[in-house]
């Protein structure tokens, strides 16, 4: 992989040129990588970090510190309902699939976003905090702003395409940064690792949470233009890191590679692979350029399945591979750490799922809960119901 730093203006010279130097061939082939340490915003690792990107789905963060700041500001609560309504169903997947006028409380809804990342659920709490989605957006853009997230604009809560959507490792690391520090009672919902909805168990697309041993967070995120997205944390001895990857090639790629920034983070103790003069997350400097379009890497007809969340490419092999057109492949085997073992282990659930329902916290619709209660029995093959199964994603504009 090719990286590429571009210095500050007023260095201006080297900017013009920096700016030639960045070709659309060569952003297609860039990725960008951040790793910090929570308490005091350290960087620890940075490529790239300061690029402007697509976050697609790593916006539910703002999401959630939005609606965590409004409820601390005493705006609404966790018990306050939210209607579905007729803009939110109509939210391309991933999707809960909730018909209009179905009412979901805060904390169900923050659940359901941060595990499924479900867009119409976004509009839901958009709509129910901001009074719409253009009012949520405001709210997100005066918090970037309040963070000193300054290469941030958000256009939607739940991160599917649009020109002006757009961030950058940096700022999301200050994001990750903030939930962490300002709302450590709301920890919980950045790592819960499946929740139950009637007879459905759905599991988070992050799965580092249940692959990297302390892995406590945060989210991940793919639409084509953006390539597979995560901000990802973990505590090992008291000690939090937060690693950000824009721009891999698959889910696989994307969570091995920020596992391997993890370790490497927390094998050096600070000092040995890290450069001194990397300062803190929040003085990285800016670059002013377009974020690059990453759609015929990422969807172009040379992959062997439709990429999205949903389809984590060949995981479990380990290998994720593309056509013979000249499109990248990646070894994960080439991911390995120094001692030759890989750093993300076999999947470990330590965690029952988190039962989800719709209706008020003292009365839950019968529909959703009922299921869940029963012993589950044998699965038959049967035609799938509607209710039963999410649409799968589209390829050109989920956001997951």
């Amino acid at each position: 992989m090719t990286v590429i730093s571009c210095p500050r203006a007023p260095i201006l010279g080297l900017a013009a040129l920096c700016a030639l130097w960045l070709t659309p061939a060569t952003q297609a082939r860039a990725e960008a990588q951040l790793l910090i340490e929570a308490s005091t915003g350290k960087v620890l690792h940075a490529e790239n970090a300061t690029y402007p990107w697509y976050p697609a789905s790593v916006t539910k963060l703002m999401t959630a510190y939005t609606t965590f700041r409004a409820i601390k500001q005493r705006k609404l609560t966790f018990d306050t309902l939210l209607t579905v309504s007729k803009n939110a169903a109509a939210q391309q997947p991933t999707k809960m699939g909730f018909k209009i006028g179905t009412q979901v409380t805060v904390d169900n809804a923050m659940k359901m976003l941060m595990v499924k990342s479900a867009n119409d659920i976004a509009v839901t709490i958009a709509e129910g905090v901001g009074g719409s989605i253009e009012g949520f957006a405001d709210l997100m853009n005066a918090n970037a702003r309040r963070l000193g997230m300054t290469q941030s604009n958000f256009v939607n809560a739940n991160g599917l395409p649009a020109e002006n959507h757009v961030s950058s490792a940096r700022d999301l690391a200050i994001l990750a940064r903030a939930l962490i520090l300002e709302f450590p009672e709301n920890d919980s919902y950045l790592h819960v690792h499946a929740i139950r909805y009637g007879n459905r168990v759905l599991r988070n697309y992050n799965n580092l949470l249940t692959r990297y041993p302390g892995a406590d967070g945060m989210k991940t995120g793919f639409i084509c233009a953006s390539g597979y997205n995560v901000v990802a944390s973990a505590t090992r001895n008291g000690r939090r890191l937060i690693a950000v990857v824009l721009g891999s090639y698959s889910g696989a790629v994307r969570a091995q590679k920020a596992a391997q920034l993890l370790e490497r983070g927390f094998n050096s103790g600070g000092l040995s692979w890290l450069t001194p003069s990397l300062g803190t997350v929040d003085a990285l400097a800016p670059i002013d350029a377009q974020p690059p379009n990453l759609r015929e890497e990422m969807c172009g007809g040379h992959r062997r399945k439709p990429p999205s969340e949903d389809n984590q490419e060949e995981e479990d092999e380990g290998v994720v591979t593309a056509g013979t057109n000249g499109a990248p492949a990646f070894m994960l085997s080439s991911l390995k750490p120094a001692n030759g073992k890989f750093v993300l282990g076999p999947p470990v659930e330590t965690e029952a799922p988190v039962v989800v329902f719709t209706g008020p916290a003292n009365r839950p619709d019968p529909d959703a809960t009922a299921t869940a209660a029963k012993p589950s029995k044998p699965k038959k093959k049967h035609s799938a119901k509607k209710s039963d199964k999410p649409a799968k994603p589209k390829v050109s504009s989920a956001a997951q």
